[in-house]
């Protein structure tokens, strides 16, 4: 498929980048219920404790951020997660960032890294299985799935592939995580 693409990107003399992708597909999609999974927080006063926040949220919105490094693109995902925290503090909003695979950070490394990035509420830990929580089918190729749910369904789900959260992709996050719990 790929030596496919390339011959026809080679023919019609396109650099490969310019024949789009299809979108990257992630996680529990609309309508879904995301599971309940455990990873151990690395912040904030449940530090070192294996936590569900799925579990926590009951009725209230929430998001969770699923990655599998840590970027400055990432970071400035986070920060605006941490924002909404702020702003819809009657709503109840919790979200929190968890790192897929124990291998890929510790959680003292990644303490440090949330402190410098300014997060000031969002929790953020580490999922022992690269794979991700059972049943939440992250795909191997997202670097960061985005899954923000009310009542436990999944109401945006946005995943994105390495090097894929550019500029236009930040808004598409920062629209949805606006429009995130508002009265319909």
């Amino acid at each position: 498929m790929v030596l496919r693409v390339s011959i026809i990107a080679f023919i019609l003399g396109l650099p490969l980048g310019a024949i789009a992708k299809d979108p990257c597909v992630s996680g529990p999609q609309i309508g879904q219920r995301p599971g309940p999974y455990s990873f151990l927080v690395a912040t904030g006063p449940q530090r070192g404790q294996p936590t569900c926040y799925v579990c926590e949220t009951a009725g209230k919105p929430g998001i969770i951020v699923f990655a599998r490094s840590l970027s400055d693109p990432l970071a400035r995902v986070l920060t605006k997660c941490d924002d909404a925290v702020v702003a819809k503090d009657k709503e109840g909003l919790k979200t929190w960032l968890t790192i897929l695979g124990e291998k890929t950070v510790a959680i003292d490394e990644l303490s440090k890294w949330a402190k410098r990035t300014g997060l000031k509420s969002m929790p953020v830990g580490v999922f022992d299985d690269p794979v991700g929580p059972p049943g939440y089918k992250l795909a191997e190729d997202a670097d960061v799935t985005i899954l923000l749910f009310i009542d436990r369904k999944v109401t945006a789900n946005l995943a994105f592939r390495s090097g894929e959260l550019d500029e236009a992709a930040m808004k598409k996050v920062a629209e949805e995580i606006a429009r995130h719990g508002a009265k319909k």
